[in-house]
């Protein structure tokens, strides 16, 4: 099975993964320059500097549509941990120990799939139960 995250954490590691690219396009697109390539690496600089940019953009877009998604998630206990996540939709993954999370029955795994290392949680609507910060 492949590992996987949290569905805010995921947006949050492209968002990360898209900055990083941008720089190191950037940084590649300074060679042109500071290797003296003449007018060719000007033109290279200026190429890898605008793709960058636009990168570097495009992952600030992904970082605030996860940061407007994590402010409307459902905060949880998880069962596994003890420790509070957030939800996205009906079925998602505690954000620090991957335990598959859900509030619809219908997405509960049955006993022949499921492992010690995932386990599921029935959610109750109302929210008079949950757990007080210290």
């Amino acid at each position: 099975m492949r590992f996987r995250s949290s569905k805010v954490n995921e947006f949050r590691l492209w968002g990360l993964g898209m900055t990083m690219g941008g720089m190191l396009l950037m940084i590649i697109g300074l060679a042109g320059i500071v290797f003296d390539w003449g007018k060719a690496g000007r033109i290279i600089a200026v190429v890898f500097m605008i793709i960058g940019m636009i990168s570097m953009m495009v992952s600030m877009g992904i970082y605030f549509w996860a940061g407007m998604l994590s402010t409307s998630a459902t905060v949880i206990d998880c069962p596994e941990c003890g420790r509070r996540t957030k939800m996205l939709g009906k079925t998602d993954r505690c954000m620090f120990c991957k335990t598959i999370l859900t509030v619809d029955p219908q997405y509960e795994p049955t006993a022949e799939n499921e492992t010690a290392a995932t386990q599921t949680v029935q959610l109750e609507l109302d929210r008079a139960h949950e757990h007080k910060p210290h």
